[in-house]
């Protein structure tokens, strides 16, 4: 199995505290010069996929979740059970 994501550089060492301080004793302070990190990230179409359900099922209204839990889709089952447990602790909370 490939992992969805993968770095396709690899950044350069940073120097040393020990590089610093050679070229401070040289008379080089204040001229050092730190590389910087390149990576590019690439996201495979499943992960892309994964993204936009995930999305989707954050916009999703209480009557939605209710319709695919009553359909058999276990992730709209416990979040239909957490929006139930929720509602009875308000409602205890205002009596």
């Amino acid at each position: 199995m490939t992992s969805p994501i993968a770095a396709t550089t690899k950044s350069p060492q940073a120097p040393t505290l020990a590089v610093i301080k050679d070229e401070a004793k040289q008379g080089h302070v204040g001229h050092v010069t730190v590389p910087t990190a390149s990576t590019k990230v690439t996201i495979s179409a499943s992960g892309q996929s994964a993204a936009q359900a995930a999305s989707q099922e954050a916009t999703e209204t209480p009557a939605q979740s209710a319709q695919e839990a009553h359909s058999g889709d276990r992730q709209a089952q416990r979040l239909v059970a957490q929006q139930a447990a929720t509602q009875a602790l308000l409602n205890a909370v205002k009596s």
